[in-house]
């Protein structure tokens, strides 16, 4: 009878544990979420953005001229990297650096095509093209992420 209590005593504990563990939202419904906060930034601090479907909002604020990379192109580029509340997580310092684009985020393989050599550009990423539901160093599970990048050559 004691075994009985005792078990019969961990099994509310943990239903009531995991109860309270809010469930994970769908991929869907974290994009529609992730969308929001960046239409929300973009109005607060008066920018106009361009999307793609994958839901990719992006500033092209030097054209640059020269073509653009592929997904085949090593990329050298200048960036910083910050979430919505401008905690910058990532950065160059005083030179660029070289990258196989094929070997970076979603987010960076869709938005650095859209620019020609020496052109710049800011990218508002939703979570899915960033890190998605994992946490990365200092940036935490599901952050919209924001960079400034300036594609110097590829």
């Amino acid at each position: 009878m004691n075994k009985l209590l005792s078990f019969s005593i961990l099994f509310l504990a943990v239903s009531l544990v995991a109860g309270c563990i809010p469930d994970p939202i769908s991929s869907e419904e974290q994009l529609v979420k992730d969308i929001k906060k960046i239409e929300d930034y973009l109005a607060d601090n008066n920018l106009v953005a361009e999307s793609t479907e994958s839901g990719l909002h992006y500033i092209i604020e030097e054209e640059g001229s020269g073509g653009h990379p592929n997904l085949n192109s090593e990329v050298t580029v200048n960036y910083k990297g910050y979430l919505l509340d401008g905690s910058v997580f990532d950065q160059t310092d005083s030179s660029p650096v070289t990258f196989p684009l094929s070997n970076l985020i979603v987010g960076w393989q869709e938005g650095i095509p859209l620019l020609q050599k020496s052109g710049k550009g800011k990218f508002f990423l939703p979570s899915s093209l960033g890190y998605g539901r994992q946490a990365s160093g200092s940036i935490p599970a599901n952050s919209v992420l924001i960079f400034e990048i300036e594609l110097v050559d590829f």
